[in-house]
């Protein structure tokens, strides 16, 4: 035997090898990986549920991309999951890959996921939960284990438990740190690895951590009794199996606790009577944002980005990440040379020689590319922070994992739709009209309607027509979960979408989400569901008396009916059911909005103005019976409502103008009813009201009072002559009415009104001195835009005509 075997022979021999580690940490993932070439053992333990053995294999597959995550959940509630999530810089993985190289076992020796799943069925009152609602174990089996594992994170409280340590934190400060990722790069990080002894720093490590155990006892997690007490027998069982030639990947603050001389009868003791459920596991993408602690993970990390380039930088980690966020900054048009790179390399290497650092750190590029790149600016820095030292990377994991049947059929579609899905937020504009797109625009509805929330409607910035779509999409690994959930309504998405909807609309509780669902089942496409749906609706509009439920739920459903015009569906029975709730509405409406306070007047002018644009679109699309005459039974009821004293006035004053925008009522009736309205015999408070119906709202009132100025010198004489003590009763009143207009409205009105617009609504008040404003056409003027119009519409090419000044006259005046 060697000199080195022997060594190697005397340092294993008291037990296994026991390799603490921090999770996340590139640090002890390289030292894993020396430490496993010194020792060479015949099989490797690995802290994790050990219903993952079976997909150890799948590491070693050409499809698989870290970072990715152990996911289990409970079989018959799929929304009870936890996450065990890998990095190529996690030490686990990297031990992983090692035993698969090498054709050594690897096993996971945690307790099992049955049990920590079923401890989270047992504590969802008062337990902590994760982003999901329901996770509630992460790594190691316990979703906070990880924070004193090597994870440096806030001290956290649990009610009726003491104080959770970070132990990290704990050594920082004793060594003089008041920053734990500061002392942990300075002491593992920058550690030369050249001729030192592989094994030094789990052994430092190891005695640290037993110290805090003397002094922490458990840090306030007494589960990790019962986890440690399955992990001993594991390892026990493996050392019997392989001649007690086992090293053990886990958690540094685990370390004591396995090397603790226990029996086996007294850790069984600890394991029996544990809670159980049935659960499966596979693999699924992460992101190095999800690794985060930003995103509530519990064994987070501040800068994953950082550590995966430091993890894989062959050399110059420092020259190869300023080469990194100069590219980043170059790409969003900032103006970077190689100059500023040599310079903020420079400037970081002096700041960590002055704060006696072994090496730059991330605090040292990171106030170097402030100073240097970004010229102090903190907003570069921030792009620089999200893309790179966070990052979006997202895993992969290969075709041949476990996953339930509607995940396959979501990737065939993804497949065939070219939808893949990526960690970086992206702006989708889709074309309706293309096969593709409509596929895209289906599949995202559907995902949608499972609560798969991959993606959501976002305003275009271009046509804002039926036909086009434009989605934000960002995928996030608790998606699979959602997937998984999703899996109990069908195992293909369409099965799944349509089993979902018809539940949903027997179970909905208004009328509104009936008409909502029956939109979202046009915008999914779902044939099958929609007869369901438009059943579910005739019964319920059938019975529901009330006039805003009513209301609210035609905007819905007429938009449906464009949807379905758009994407070749048959709305005939959907066209009825609208036109059936408008003429309930058109009946109900005016008694619904007698002697209504205030606030009730409000909301039920927003529903008249809901079914105004309802009723505009649905008369529209098309004279069938059921929509015949729909828009001059909408003016009359409007005419009844602007007619009723009893009949707020806000209500009142929003229907004359709908009835004027309409071409209804003519300039001349609108004036009169102003005038009517605003006489000294109408209480102040009902006059101020109306006028925020007729011109408020952000429905354009202040260009409609910009441009006729009678019914600017109505409201101005009005409120001049409003008396001292009724002022302030409706200034607030007025206030939000003229708020809500652009500045330019107000500065122009403001102008008119100080020049002395007509008074008294006369013909004569039309006529003005006010430059701009003229009672005839400015011929002068109008004849300017001729040109202009003569290139726009050149020559007529099907009659081989060209177009005229004579022709143009009319356009341009």
């Amino acid at each position: 035997m060697s000199e080195d075997e022997a060594g190697r022979e005397a340092r294993r021999a008291p037990g296994p090898l026991l390799l603490g580690v921090r999770h996340h940490g590139p640090g002890s993932a390289r030292a894993v990986r020396a430490a496993l070439d010194e020792a060479q053992p015949r099989v490797v333990l690995l802290e994790g549920p050990p219903e993952a053995d079976t997909l150890i294999a799948l590491a070693a597959d050409e499809d698989m991309r870290p970072p990715v995550a152990l996911l289990a959940h409970v079989v018959d509630e799929p929304g009870r999951s936890a996450f065990w999530p890998l990095a190529e810089f996690s030490p686990e993985w990297v031990a992983i890959r090692w035993a698969l190289e090498h054709e050594v076992p690897a096993r996971f020796i945690d307790l099992p996921a049955t049990h920590t799943l079923a401890w989270g069925r047992e504590e969802d009152e008062g337990g902590e939960e994760g982003e999901n609602g329901k996770e509630k174990e992460g790594e190691n089996g316990d979703e906070k284990a990880r924070e004193r594992d090597g994870g440096p994170d806030a001290l956290r409280a649990e009610p009726a438990r003491a104080v959770r340590i970070d132990p990290l934190a704990v050594l920082a400060e004793t060594a003089g740190y008041d920053d734990p990722e500061r002392w942990w790069e300075d002491v593992i990080e920058h550690r030369g690895a050249g001729g030192e002894d592989a094994f030094a720093p789990f052994d430092v490590l190891g005695e640290a951590m037993e110290a805090l155990r003397e002094v922490y006892g458990t840090g306030g997690h007494d589960r990790d009794l019962v986890r440690e007490a399955y992990m001993r027998l594991q390892v026990r069982a493996a050392q019997r199996e392989f001649e007690d030639d086992v090293a053990v990947v886990c958690g540094a603050w685990h370390v004591p606790a396995l090397r603790q001389r226990t029996t086996v009868a007294a850790d069984r003791a600890l394991l029996k009577g544990l809670p159980k459920v049935k659960a499966d596991m596979t693999w699924v993408p992460w992101t190095h944002r999800r690794l985060s602690r930003m995103s509530g993970y519990g064994a987070g990390i501040d800068s994953p980005g950082w550590y995966g380039h430091l993890f894989a930088a062959a050399d110059r980690p420092i020259e190869r990440w300023m080469t990194k966020v100069a590219g980043l900054l170059r790409d969003e048009d900032r103006l970077v040379s190689p100059a500023h790179v040599i310079e903020a390399v420079r400037l970081a290497d002096t700041l960590a020689a002055m704060r006696g650092r072994p090496l730059p750190g991330l605090t040292e590029t990171t106030d170097a590319v402030r100073a240097v790149m970004c010229e102090g600016s903190d907003v570069p820095l921030a792009l620089v922070h999200d893309r790179l030292v966070v990052g979006d990377v997202l895993g992969e994991v290969p075709a041949s994992a476990p996953a339930v049947p509607l995940q396959r059929d979501l990737a065939r579609l993804q497949r065939r739709l070219r939808l893949k899905p990526e960690a970086q937020e992206r702006d989708l504009e889709l074309d309706l009209r293309k096969e593709t797109d409509g596929g895209r625009s289906r599949l995202l509805h559907r995902l949608r309607l499972l609560g798969v929330e991959w993606g959501e409607p976002a305003a275009s910035r271009g046509s804002t027509g039926t036909f086009r779509e434009t989605w934000r999409l960002r995928w996030e690994p608790e998606l699979a979960v959602r997937v998984a959930e999703a899996g109990v309504w069908g195992t293909t998405v369409i099965a799944a979408a349509t089993a979902k909807a018809e539940t949903d609309a027997v179970g909905a509780r208004s009328l509104a989400d009936v008409t909502g669902l029956a939109e979202r089942c046009l915008l999914a496409e779902l044939p099958d569901a929609l007869p369901v749906v438009m059943r579910v609706l005739a019964d319920r509009a059938a019975l529901d008396a009330d006039v805003g439920h009513l209301a609210q739920a035609l905007p819905a459903l007429v938009r449906s009916l464009r949807y379905g015009d758009v994407r070749g569906t048959g709305t005939h029975a959907l066209a009825e059911v609208a036109a059936r709730l408008a003429e309930r509405v058109f009946v109900g409406l005016p008694p619904a909005c007698a002697a209504l306070d205030t606030e009730a007047a409000e909301e039920m002018r927003g529903h008249v103005d809901a079914v105004h644009g309802a009723v505009g679109l649905l008369a529209e699309g098309g004279e069938d019976d059921a929509r015949a005459g729909i828009r001059d039974r909408w003016h009359s009821v409007l005419g009844t409502l602007s007619a009723r004293d009893t009949v707020p006035g806000v209500i009142r004053g929003r229907a004359v103008r709908l009835l004027l925008d309409d071409g209804e009522l003519g300039q001349e009736q609108a004036a009169r009813l102003m005038g009517l309205v605003l006489s000294p015999g109408t209480a102040p408070g009902d006059a101020a009201a109306w006028i925020e119906g007729f011109v408020g709202g952000g429905s354009g009132g202040g260009m409609l009072l910009v441009h006729d100025e009678r019914l600017l010198g109505l409201v101005d004489s009005w409120l001049t002559g409003v008396p001292g003590d009724a002022f302030t009763d409706v200034l607030p009143l007025l206030r939000r009415t003229f708020s809500a207009y652009e500045p330019g409205v107000r500065r122009t009105l403001g102008e008119l009104v100080r020049r002395g617009p007509g008074l008294g609504g006369s013909v004569a008040a039309t006529v003005s001195g006010t430059p701009g404003f003229a009672p005839d056409l400015d011929a002068d003027r109008a004849d300017a835009v001729l040109p202009v119009l003569r290139l726009l519409l050149g020559p007529d090419e099907a009659d081989g005509n060209s177009v005229d000044d004579n022709d143009l006259v009319g356009v341009g005046r």
